[in-house]
């Protein structure tokens, strides 16, 4: 049983406050360790060392700030292995999967090596007589995250890069379901020349996060995670005067046309439904065929996909297609909501209720899972599941099927599969959705734009990565400047009058 611990100041430092979560290994149901839960106490303490160094950092150029960056993408490279070994053990998605976790994160670093670029201000020559105006971009002080799950590389990431390369120190409230790999990145940023008490991490529950809302000199929070908290972290950061930027839950939809191509629609959605047991916010767990015999056609060709599915431990290496989810609660919740749909009148094509892997029995593992003739009005079409179960609406027309799509409260991700320019450009305008595939199942846009939904599924002005998080986590001033003059109208410079 191993202990783990806080990162404060450069340091390991032993929980004090006396409460522990366990942290379990998905596989095989045991506990492997205790995470410590801060108390608001010891969140006071790492918002004081971060107010401590943060001047100095801030005051730090930009390029400086940016070599940085480039060496930690360095040792994420050099420690990719160990970085998604530990977090496969802990979360239970494969080794792939892993990896793709800390390469998406990485990328975002990536960009933020351009800081020096992304954070010069503006500058008007002459805006008035002998009047000079220009614009600079500076950082906030202290900003805080609070990270899922489900991406314990990628997300947590997505928030401390630019925010620290903006001059800011940071605060990473990471899941206590999983939160060895957080530390790990801290360590390694520290490697990588950032000074201690920049990047910290506080595990912890909703005392922790409740502290780090209400604490008067963390200036900006941000946070993913399900609908409901991302409600109530936005209202409540926003009561205390703080930036918020809050992501919340999806149901994506995906709309098979048809004259799409069945098998590249089938192929992506076992990939986009199925991978890392379906624990994504961007996964689709809806898919939205246009007539009878276009759903007929892609349920024939997604059952033996779906049946060919290997699931198992992340130690099976490539054999496996997906693992466990995160905790026997994460499990008993996803068979609640399947039993639901069965209840509901749901048509269930594939039952994976049975699965049982032989010598990991106590394991979080949920077999896959496809639902036909699934209604709008059903628990499974209106909840974020969050496992491996892919819903099939049929949908009459192209209308109602992106009808759909706009009804539902949720707006993160949404795709069309289709072979006509007309349809695809139409859905690209008019979804009310914030992230947008054509042909592609998970549209989540590269580093150097921004990823951000609609409606219920973001709470915030601002997206995460890409330029938006260089105007999140900065202030701009502008400066309005006169200088007298010296000049004689003859030409000549008069002394006299600079004195």
């Amino acid at each position: 049983m191993q202990d783990l611990t806080h990162y404060l100041d450069g340091a390991h430092f032993d929980g004090t406050s006396g409460r522990f979560s366990d942290v379990y290994n998905p596989a095989t149901g045991e506990v492997q360790a205790k995470c410590p839960l801060a108390s608001t106490d010891e969140v006071s303490k790492a918002v004081e060392i971060a107010a401590r160094a943060q001047p100095a950092w801030a005051a730090t150029n930009p390029q400086r700030r940016a070599r940085v960056m480039m060496k930690f993408v360095t040792l994420l490279n050099r420690d990719m292995d160990k970085l998604a070994e530990t977090l496969s053990r802990e979360h239970g998605k494969t080794i792939p999967d892993a990896k793709g976790d800390v390469q998406r994160g990485l990328e975002v670093v990536e960009y933020c090596i351009g800081a020096p670029e992304l954070l010069k201000g503006d500058y008007t020559d002459s805006a008035g007589p002998g009047i000079d105006m220009y614009s600079m971009k500076q950082p906030l002080g202290v900003s805080a995250g609070i990270t899922p799950f489900n991406f314990p590389a990628m997300i947590p990431m997505w928030m401390f890069a630019p925010a620290i390369a903006c001059g800011n120190a940071f605060i990473l409230k990471p899941s206590e379901r999983d939160p060895s790999v957080p530390i790990m990145l801290a360590e390694l940023m520290e490697e990588a020349g950032l000074p201690k008490g920049i990047l910290q991490v506080v595990n912890g529950d909703k005392e922790a996060v409740d502290a780090l809302l209400e604490h008067p000199v963390v200036q900006s929070i941000g946070f993913v995670g399900s609908t409901p908290i991302a409600e109530y972290i936005y209202g409540k950061g926003c009561s205390h005067g703080k930036r918020v930027q809050c992501f919340g839950g999806a149901k994506n939809h995906m709309i098979v046309m048809p004259d799409a191509d069945m098998d590249q629609a089938a192929d992506a959605l076992i990939g986009a439904g199925y991978g890392a047991a379906g624990e994504r916010c961007m996964a689709v767990s809806v898919a939205v065929p246009v007539g009878d015999e276009t759903a007929d056609r892609l349920i024939e060709k997604l059952v033996p996909r779906i049946e060919k599915l290997k699931v198992g431990p992340y130690t099976a290496g490539d054999d496996v297609d997906y693992g466990p989810v995160v905790t026997a609660a994460a499990k008993e919740n996803i068979l609640g909501l399947i039993q639901s749909g069965v209840d509901q009148g749901a048509e269930l094509v594939v039952d994976g209720r049975d699965f049982s892997l032989q010598g990991y029995e106590d394991g979080f593992f949920v077999g896959p899972h496809l639902f036909d003739k699934v209604t709008p009005d059903m628990d499974i079409y209106q909840k974020e599941i969050f496992g491996p179960v892919l819903s099939t609406v049929r949908a009459g027309s192209y209308e109602e099927a992106v009808q759909l799509a706009m009804d539902h409260e949720m707006g993160n991700g949404t795709a069309i599969f289709t072979r006509d320019g007309d349809a695809a450009r139409d859905f690209a305008n008019r979804i009310n959705v914030g992230m947008v595939g054509v042909n592609v199942p998970i549209p989540v846009p590269l580093a150097y734009h921004t990823f951000g939904g609609w409606k219920k599924s973001v709470f915030g002005d601002l997206n995460q990565h890409g330029p938006d998080a260089f105007k999140f986590y900065t202030r701009t001033k502008t400066v309005t400047s006169r200088w007298p003059s010296g000049i004689k109208d003859g030409g000549e410079f008069n002394f006299k009058a600079m004195d």
